[in-house]
């Protein structure tokens, strides 16, 4: 598991697969100057609901990962995720999926 921090004071635990690929998509928008959304749901052992956060260049985020090894990154999930970040529904963590299974 990893950690997501924004702003200094909002955490997200996420695996860190999972993180590896959102912080290569942040890090892309990001770099272009670009603002986005981020949602995400809550598991009903953290109380269900759901979360949003409004990310730009400005925002401080920290990626922790607790593995040392980097994860090698699937260029089909970060499309994916690229385009749902560039969507009016914002950056949302999608579950990887096989390229045979793909349907986006």
């Amino acid at each position: 598991m990893g950690i997501l921090t924004y702003n200094s004071s909002r955490t997200l635990e996420l695996d860190d697969r999972l993180l590896a690929h959102l912080r290569a998509v942040i890090f892309a928008k990001l770099r272009r100057g670009e603002t986005f959304s981020f949602s995400w749901e809550q598991t009903p052992a953290q109380g269900s609901g759901r979360n949003s956060l409004w990310i730009g260049p400005d925002t401080p985020l920290t990626f922790e990962f607790f593995d040392q090894r980097e994860v090698p990154l699937n260029a089909d999930w970060i499309r994916r995720l690229t385009k749902a970040a560039n969507s009016p529904g914002g950056l949302v963590p999608l579950p990887e999926v096989e390229e045979a299974d793909a349907t986006t």
